[in-house]
């Protein structure tokens, strides 16, 4: 599987922590020096996830040089979906990407490292040739926006990376972890609300719905710290490859103190770790290719480059990949 081309899409609307100050009792430094967050983006009526997503999505077709009838497969990895029944036909739909088969796939933070992992699986067996992975989501949504322990944390946004099956030599997948541990789920949850309502004498049935984002911050903080570290070293030593070869660390962007601990631990130099979250916050899904498409517009991330990424959240999950891009640049 070759990486061939990224895209992004943000919402117009940028709130700061300044702004943010004005509804709940915290402030820009509180905020800064326990996250690294600086603003996030929160979208408009007229911004549902299927239009962020599409526009990602066609920004990396446009990328790699495709028509969207090129396409054999489209992942959408989210866990703020438009429709519970599935939003990825309806990018299939809006791309134009008829040949397509379309689905979505919920693993939150993990999700769109696990969607890239996936989307491998299909083009190695020589059953598809081209995919078009995206991450997506839209927690404002699903934020208590008085809760300042979450509130300051999640953002909107969408990535997407369009990939294709090609030589064992020449592929962008060089080898991946996956993870989960569901004893842990607690820690952070985006559950049922637990509303019933009586149908008839004796008979009732629960009212659909979700409640908040509720986290235990410094228990999902400690699982970062300790799994991601861990589950990259095996990645690393499984695939003979020296942490200083390394050209980029690509992380879920949750807190920048995580992003800091790893690489400490693998002694990277902070200029070689990718790293948007002062501007968007934790975009869940999005994080890994908005911050992908970021570094390939800019001239960080270029072919042949080697990348260490890693995914974690809720579930918990938890997972690693070795990339090489091969993309053109912007």
């Amino acid at each position: 599987m070759a990486l061939v081309g990224s895209g992004s899409a943000v919402p117009a609307v940028s709130l700061s922590n300044q702004r943010l100050s004005e509804r709940v009792d915290t402030n820009d430094e509180w905020i800064r020096t326990r996250t690294g967050i600086a603003a996030r983006r929160v979208s408009a009526p007229d911004e549902p996830l299927t239009v962020l997503a599409t526009r990602a999505a066609q920004a990396a077709l446009d990328h790699a040089g495709w028509s969207p009838e090129d396409l054999d497969l489209i992942l959408l990895a989210t866990s703020s979906p438009d429709d519970l029944f599935g939003t990825a036909p309806r990018i299939q739909a809006a791309l134009g990407a008829r040949n397509a088969v379309a689905f979505d796939l919920t693993a939150a933070c993990s999700g769109f490292l696990f969607a890239l992992i996936t989307a491998g699986q299909y083009l190695a067996t020589g059953t598809m040739g081209r995919a078009l992975v995206i991450g997506a989501d839209q927690l404002s949504r699903w934020v208590d926006w008085d809760d300042r322990s979450t509130c300051v944390l999640f953002g909107d946004g969408a990535g997407a990376v369009a990939v294709q099956a090609c030589p064992a030599a020449e592929g962008g997948l060089l080898g991946f972890r996956m993870r989960s541990d569901g004893s842990r789920n607690g820690c952070l949850t985006l559950a049922q609300s637990d509303t019933h309502r009586e149908l008839l004498a004796g008979v009732s049935a629960q009212v659909g719905g979700f409640a908040p984002i509720r986290m235990n911050g410094q228990e999902v903080y400690k699982f970062a710290v300790r799994e991601v570290p861990a589950i990259l070293k095996e990645l690393l030593e499984a695939t003979g490859t020296p942490a200083d070869q390394l050209d980029w660390l690509l992380l879920h962007q949750a807190n920048q103190r995580i992003l800091d601990a790893v690489a400490e631990r693998f002694a990277i130099p902070q200029q070689r770790v990718l790293s948007n979250l002062a501007s968007y916050g934790n975009t869940s899904a999005a994080t890994i290719p908005l911050m992908l498409d970021e570094a390939v517009k800019d001239g960080r991330v270029q072919p042949g480059h080697l990348l260490a990424s890693s995914g974690f959240g809720a579930g918990l999950s938890w997972g690693g990949a070795l990339l090489r891009w091969s993309g053109p640049q912007a």
